[in-house]
């Protein structure tokens, strides 16, 4: 089991910004999964990646093939209190899931 976790490069989020994405993106998609998932996920170490995203779109279209995947997934928006326009879409989670699952969506991208 795996989680994937895609973290948009292009819109300046210094580095406690990208990690407090990342951790929402996370437990929004694991909240997500069955609960069959979030246990094989948890007793297997919970393994998981960041990956780098290119913008809101790739990452609108990712969340698209993790759907058809039927595979848990969540997308974050910034509240805007800090670096960030209100609304602003920040990172994708995918799974927990197969890991092989998991790469279909997000094999092609780079590690953050």
């Amino acid at each position: 089991m795996k989680q994937a976790i895609v973290a948009r490069t292009d819109v300046g989020m210094g580095t406690g910004k990208l990690a407090a994405q990342v951790a929402h993106a996370s437990l929004k998609a694991y909240e997500d999964a069955d609960p069959d998932a979030r246990k094989a996920w948890k007793s297997g170490g919970q393994k998981k990646i960041v990956l780098k995203g290119s913008g809101e779109k790739q990452l609108r279209r990712l969340a698209d093939r993790a759907r058809q995947e039927r595979l848990p997934h969540a997308i974050v928006s910034d509240a805007g209190h800090t670096q960030l326009e209100p609304g602003t879409v920040t990172a994708l989670a995918v799974g927990p899931g197969p890991e092989h699952v998991v790469d279909n969506v997000t094999g092609d991208l780079s590690l953050y």
